[in-house]
Formats: structure tokens, sequence, C-alpha cells
């Protein structure tokens, strides 16, 4: 234990504890305010909203949930949004050093980047793995922030002598290596230049990594996707994946009386987290009906055996806690001044539409956590030139090779289907990576049996797809002043206004009068300049998908514009200004002349 100070007030701290996690344990909701005023605290929980921004020694515009604090740090409320005004010690980042060559770079250590990285090192390859996470194990086996590393897969990477693992890891950009291309199609084997930045999640002067990989893995995860309501933005609405974070990395309860609302067997677990470190759960509301897996018993049955001791435990816990499951339900609509006080739950017809009257408020509510599936992360992948299947996902074959040659991917950017999918998904990449840079690799049976799983999990994760889709009657939840854009509090209404609304299509979309929504424009940066949707901080992550529902199918360009971005993380003009790497030194060759 240490101390901090909180707003100039003392407080204790544990070691692996985030800002965030101190700020709660203080009784804080939020820390911070808004261009326009209102309160912010803890959202998406992984660092993807920018909602929890805070300042640390004098430090602006410090994702709190992000932050892990060490002694003496001065954490102090963000008034609106100041310009940074830092002392002039905290400067750029050191210059970056000589540029690394790494045969295999994997980046993210969830289930898929801790498969692949065992598999290329087994198969022989000197492996580089890369996180914004201080431990392995991603969101599905975080560890305790002060405790022992669990889970064998997490162990062995941390053990094996042909992996280095490189914690708190922010990879912001990736580049063609070797001589510049002449082309599209020379994005060949010249392998990938990739920029990293270490150290304290947004300080100043973190160290530069320049990486040069001759194979490179993706496996960059997903985050919640989360849809507007009113009251949506208080302080104490959080994602489903922001509770369990803390629950299950920092032992921190993200409310005394929380509610779950969404869509998906990902609420589950999420109830159960928040039961492990105290929380009283006063209700799950799935939006959706699981009874759909019936319709197809035998393959759910056949593809998800494995999962069902999982989910009879899940069950078996909220019933022994009496936790009301509630199915064709979900929060309409959060209450409060400062932060949530209640929600109103109203039961939902088939198409997600509020049937009439039966709304009913839940008092003394003091945190809703939200999940209605997941939106994947794809800046890496679309940064590379990778090509999309079904406009959504990454495009992969058998080899889990994307459509550029030396990049792979695995885990949530190629599917939603588990930790057990995105497992052999990754050791598959990692087998391909490996055959890349040591040819004599022998990986033919390990690689069958994983293409086995990988088949089997893809068929499951269809049939999940296929259970809990979002419905577009929740655009009827969303009155005129409810925001859709949290960053820049674009209300509904002026989103309406801004896309040349021509009237209300009956599912609550934007019309324009034939039948369809549709913006004038050719291009995110139209969108955002139209909208000011996307324009804030986190970049369109939480609010372009669906800003774009709401607009209509002509919106955007295509569903994945908002994540083309050249810079795929935060990094400070500063960092950007830092001279770059040395280039390598080329082998001397005589000249012949």
């Amino acid at each position: 234990m240490f101390r901090v100070t909180v707003d100039g007030a003392e407080r204790w701290a544990r070691t692996g504890q985030t800002a965030a996690a101190v700020l709660l344990a203080a009784g804080r909701a939020s820390w911070r305010t808004t261009r326009g005023g209102r309160p912010r605290g803890v959202f998406c929980g992984i660092g993807v909203c920018h909602d929890c921004l805070v300042v640390v020694n004098g430090v602006p515009d410090v994702r709190a949930c992000r932050r892990v604090v060490e002694a003496g740090d001065r954490i102090e409320t963000q008034e609106g949004t100041p310009l940074p005004c830092l002392p002039p010690e905290t400067g750029a980042s050191a210059p970056a050093g000589p540029v690394r060559e790494v045969p295999v770079l994997v980046v993210g250590a969830g289930p898929a980047g801790l498969a692949a990285a065992l598999a290329a090192a087994g198969a022989g390859a000197r492996v580089t793995l890369v996180d914004d996470g201080q431990r392995p194990g991603g969101q599905f086996l975080r560890q305790a922030a002060d405790g022992p590393a669990r889970g064998a897969a997490v162990r062995a990477v941390q053990e094996h002598p042909r992996i280095e693992w490189l914690p708190g890891c922010t990879v912001w950009a990736l580049e063609p290596g070797g001589d510049p291309p002449s082309g599209p199609q020379d994005r060949t084997d010249t392998g990938w230049t990739v920029h990293v930045l270490q150290g304290p999640a947004d300080a100043p002067n973190r160290t530069a990594h320049t990486l040069r990989a001759a194979a490179l893995v993706l496996c960059t995860g997903a985050y919640d996707r989360a849809l507007p309501f009113p009251g949506w933005d208080l302080p104490g609405v959080v994602t489903g994946g922001a509770a369990q974070a803390l629950a299950k990395g920092q032992r921190t309860a993200i409310g005394r009386r929380v509610v779950v609302s969404g869509t998906g067997p990902f609420l589950l677990p999420v109830a159960s987290s928040l039961l492990t470190v105290g929380a009283r759960v006063l209700g799950v509301y799935e939006a959706g009906s699981p009874a759909a897996w019936l319709r197809t018993p035998v393959a759910a049955l056949r593809d998800g055996h494995a999962k069902l001791p999982e989910l009879l435990t899940y069950a078996a816990g909220l019933a022994r806690h009496r936790v009301p499951y509630r199915t064709r339900q979900a929060v309409v609509a959060a209450h409060g001044r400062d932060r949530v006080e209640a929600v109103t739950v109203a039961r939902l017809t088939a198409d997600w539409r509020i049937v009439p009257g039966t709304e009913r408020r839940v008092e003394d509510v003091d945190a809703v956590c939200v999940g209605y599936g997941f939106t994947p992360q794809l800046e890496l992948a679309l940064g590379a030139g990778c090509a999309l299947r079904d406009n959504t996902w990454v495009a992969v074959d058998a080899w889990q090779r994307t459509s550029v040659p030396g990049v792979y991917a695995a885990g949530e950017p190629t599917g939603i289907g588990g930790a057990a999918l995105a497992a052999a998904e990754g050791e598959l990449a990692g087998l391909a990576a490996a055959r890349r840079t040591v040819p004599a690799a022998h990986v033919g049976a390990r690689a069958a049996a994983a293409r086995r799983r990988v088949v089997a999990g893809r068929r499951f994760a269809r049939l999940l797809a296929a259970a809990h889709p979002v419905r577009d009657g929740w655009h009827t939840w969303l009155g005129e002043d409810t925001l859709v854009c949290r960053c820049e509090e674009v209300p509904y209404g002026v989103l309406r206004t801004a896309v040349g609304e021509r009237g209300t299509d009956g599912g609550g979309g934007v019309d324009d009068g034939a039948g369809g929504g549709s913006l004038a424009a050719d291009g995110m940066c139209t969108f955002k300049l139209t909208t000011r949707v996307g324009l804030g901080p986190c970049q369109g992550r939480i609010c372009a998908r669906n800003a774009a529902a709401l607009g209509g199918p002509d919106a955007l360009p295509d569903p994945q514009t908002a994540d083309r971005r050249p810079i795929a993380q935060p990094v400070r003009l500063a960092d950007l200004a830092a001279p770059g790497p040395v280039p390598p030194t080329p082998p001397y060759r005589e000249d012949p002349s």
C-alpha cells in the first residue's frame, strides 16, 4: 500500500491499482466535466471511450481506467477540455532507438494472442508479444492487479525462452517495412514496421520502440457495444466490460445496487463478477430471447456443449443470490442528477419496441451495466490494408492469413465466438507465422487439430449471432435530447436535422422521404463535419456505429469508415514530433565497379 492524493486529499492505493479504481474507492462516480458541463466517470473501462479523463501530476487527458498509479501521484478533477500546459521536462518521448528486427510480432495478449505466441514459439520462432495491459490475459483472462498469475497460458508466455513480453505498450501505427512499396500490389514480403510507445498510459516521455516484423499477428480484440438511451451518459452507467474489468482486475465493484441489461450470454459473467466483489445485482434484463437457441437444438449442443457447464455455473450463481433474470426486457432510460439513481425497465416486442404500459421504474440504483454485443478493433488491420468479410470482420483463410501477405488475424477481429474459438484461431495464426519465419517448422498435425476446433467454434459463433441480434426497435427508445455522440454531446434531434431528415420512418431512423436514410456525404470527414459525431476524443469508436444506424444506410460509405485511422491509438503530439528511429545498417556489399 502507498499514498496518492485525490484533489489534494490523501488516499491509500494498492500496487497495480488504476486511477479509476482509486477514485471509485474514494466514493467518486465522476471526476471530469465535458465542455457542456456534464459530469463523466468510467464508461467503457478499457480506454476506448475517453469519458474518464483526469489530470495526473499536472498532465490532463489521462484515461483513469488505463493509468496505473504510483506512490505520490496527484490525481485531480479535469474540468472542461483544457489544453495541455506541460512543464518543460515533460516533452516528447525519447528518440526511438534502432529499428529492432523481430521474426514474429503478436499484437494483443488475450486468448488469441497468448495462443499465437505459444504456438509460434513452440514451432521454433522467436516471438515478441505486445499489449497495453500490464499483465497478459486480456479481458477474458484478466489478472488481479496484485495477485499471482492465473491461467496456464499466461504463465507459459511469461516463462517461455523464445517469447519476449512487452507490457504497457500502445501500437499506434504500422507501415510496410523495407523499401517503400511502389503501389498497393507491392505490399508483399517486405515485412512490417510497427511503431510502439511503452510506459504509463497517456504519460509524456514514454519509451518509443520501432519493430520490424517478418510476420505480424493481429489479435486486437473487441469492446462492448452500448446502445444510446435517455440518461445513458450519466455517471454510473457503464459497459459490462468495464464492470467486469474493475471486478476481476481491481477487485472493485462499480456500485452497490446494480442492474445489468443488454443481449447475449456475456451478461451472465458480468453479473457473476459483480456478485464476487459484493455488489447486489437487482436484475439481469435480456432484450432478446434465449429461446432462439431452441430453433437449432442439435447444432447448439454439438458445437456449444463445452460451454454448458460454464452456463450452468453462472445460472446457479444467479439463483443462489436470488438475482432475477428477465427476457424480452431492457433498461430503456436512466434517471439521476449527477449520477444514475433509478432506471426504467420495459418489456419489448420481437423487434425491440417498447410494449406500451409495461414501463416500470426501479429506484435506488447506483450503477447500470449495459452490453449489446461487441465491436471489433480493426484499426491496425485496416491500416495494413486487410480485406473485410461482410464489411465487418477481417477476412482470413484456413491458416488465418489475411489478404495482405505476412499479416495474420485471430480472435474477435475475425468474428465473435468466445475465448475457445479465439485461442484456436490464435494457435493456427501462430503456426502459420512460424512457418513463414522458420521454413523447417513441422506444424501439420497440430494445425489440423486446431483447424477442427476453429470450424466448430465458427459454427457456434454463427448460432450465437443468430440467437442474439440487435433489433432496430432500439431507435424508438431515444428522445430528441438523447445524446448519440457522448464526446461532442450531439443529441438525436440534432443528428436528425444534420443529415437532412425529411421525416421519421417507422423504425425511428432518419428518412430522406423515399423510404431510406440518406446523408449527402462521401466520407467520414464530411459525416463528422455535417453531424459533429465522431469529432471527439473517442473518434467515433463508441458512437459512429449507432449514428450510422440512425442516419440510414447511406450515412457512411461503409460500416467501418470510422475505423480507418492512420493513427490507431491516442498519442500526444509531442510524441509524434520526436526524432524517428535509427534505420538498421544494411549489410556491407562490395561495389562490383
